[in-house]
């Protein structure tokens, strides 16, 4: 029997966030850490983009985001769908095996807005569009790219519009954003659905994929269903419930990422509730790492806590702060519990690993950076390691990683932090870094090892040509 399949993929939350990851965190996830002991953590599991769209889009398709037309940076919340016309997604490939598919969350990969008076998109992506027609079916979405059932907002909350959609349609107009209307800090104006706030936005996706779950459990016993559960949590703006304010120790953020692991407890307790546990594999990840520096905070200065524990930087870095996420699995029967991993994987990693669940085969043009990773999931000790990955950052810089050794192939962090990507000539514009006796990126030792940074960058370049990464251990159609 097919398993079900549940994708948990949060936003911005990093390693030191899961308190099972990280003794000194300041917040504690009762419902993650009790899922870990369950069944296997990776130790050594990255977003394939420091970013959320790109990560987003190498999730759902097996294929780095560089690939595509966004080279850099995020999609604003009306732009046009990122995912090619005929693309094979996670979703449309277990559809084709029988899936019922759902997607329930932070969409973030583009829509197919339609526009009065034939308007073209604005040339600026985050100038809020006047001539965006609301009412109207969307021509692209996640019902045009494998998934049965949606509930969608656009992008992250606090990037406009403000809108929930369902199965390609939103539920109201967005009206006009109030100029004095109430709003917390990181959020951007504009036109805001009526059945829409920010603080209940989680929670409204939380009862949405239990529901789905329920429904599912009750009329489709026998066939097995996706869910990709993509959290808007715990993303700026930080805005927790009330029965969650004063939950940490640090500060709206800690008790966000609190409400986001009772969030995940919920999704869990709907699995068991209606008989589905033993059959049904559950992955929860992240994006990417988290945001902890920004204008306004910086949570280890304020309350002492290491959003991405040991690692260098933040989102938006090449360096690992940037795309070192949180990653655990569980499948009873299949997965050992309270299993660990050293392996390295990616998170495009999933399209090649269903495929192998399913028994499918992935023709050429599809999953060209994924690797099954079904054999690391089962505690193979045998199981062969990952080709090399590739990192991308917010401003599109590159970095790979092969077993021990990672080379960036810029000067600075490659995204917000300092030094950043611009720095000065005397620095080198490579770095190479030994991941295991330096997990923290603090000795550049490029000059030491010549051949490798040579080995590496030729390496790098022959995945950017080529346009696959994926040849080994993979058979094609």
């Amino acid at each position: 029997m097919l398993p079900n399949i549940v994708y948990i993929l949060a936003d911005d939350w990093g390693v030191g966030d899961v308190s099972c990851l990280n003794p000194q965190s300041k917040i504690t996830t009762p419902h993650t850490d009790r899922f870990a002991s369950q069944g296997v953590t990776f130790t050594d599991a990255h977003s394939n983009s420091a970013v959320c769209t790109p990560t987003r889009y190498g999730v759902l398709t097996g294929r780095y985001c560089f690939r595509s037309r966004l080279k850099a940076s995020v999609l604003g919340g009306y732009d046009d769908m990122l995912i090619e016309d005929g693309r094979m997604t996670v979703a449309s490939l277990l559809r084709e095996q029988g899936y019922t598919t759902a997607c329930i969350g932070k969409w973030h990969l583009g829509l197919g807005w339609q526009r009065r008076h034939n308007a073209a998109p604005l040339a600026d992506r985050w100038q809020n569009d006047p001539n965006i027609d609301f009412d109207g079916p969307l021509s692209a979405g996640p019902h045009t790219v494998g998934f049965d059932h949606s509930f969608i907002i656009p992008s992250s909350l606090d990037i406009p519009p403000y809108c929930f959609i369902e199965d390609g349609r939103a539920l109201d107009t967005p009206l006009a954003d109030q100029a004095d209307s109430p709003r917390p800090a990181f959020w951007r104006a504009g036109p805001r659905g009526r059945e829409q706030t920010l603080e209940t936005a989680l929670l409204e996706f939380t009862v949405r994929a239990e529901g789905f779950i329920n429904q599912h459990g009750k009329t489709n016993p026998g066939q097995p269903f996706f869910l990709y559960f993509p959290m808007p949590s715990p993303h700026t703006p930080h805005v927790p419930r009330k029965p969650f304010v004063g939950s940490s120790q640090c500060g709206p953020y800690g008790d966000y990422v609190t409400e986001h692991d009772a969030s995940i407890g919920r999704i869990l307790e709907a699995i068991d509730r209606n008989g589905l546990t033993d059959n049904t594999l559950v992955i929860i990840t992240s994006d990417n790492g988290a945001h902890m520096r920004r204008d306004g905070f910086d949570f280890e200065n304020q309350f002492g806590h290491r959003s991405n524990h040991i690692y260098r930087g933040q989102k938006s870095d090449a360096w690992d702060g940037g795309h070192r996420v949180p990653f655990f699995a569980r499948w009873p029967g299949h997965i050992p519990a309270a299993s660990t991993c050293d392996h390295t994987i990616c998170l495009t990693d999933l399209m090649a690993t269903v495929a192998a669940i399913t028994g499918a085969e992935l023709p050429r043009n599809a999953g060209e950076d994924s690797f099954n990773i079904l054999p690391h999931l089962s505690g193979d000790a045998d199981a062969p390691a990952r080709p090399p990955v590739v990192h991308h950052s917010m401003t599109g810089r590159f970095a790979i990683r092969d077993g021990h050794w990672k080379l960036l192939a810029c000067p600075g962090s490659g995204g917000w932090s300092s030094p950043d990507a611009n720095v000065s000539d005397t620095k080198p514009h490579v770095q190479l870094y030994d991941m295991v006796g330096d997990p923290a990126e603090q000795h550049n030792v490029q000059a030491d090892h010549p051949d490798v940074v040579h080995r590496l960058t030729a390496l790098l370049d022959e995945y950017r040509v080529t346009g696959r990464s994926i040849e080994a251990h993979t058979n094609f159609s």
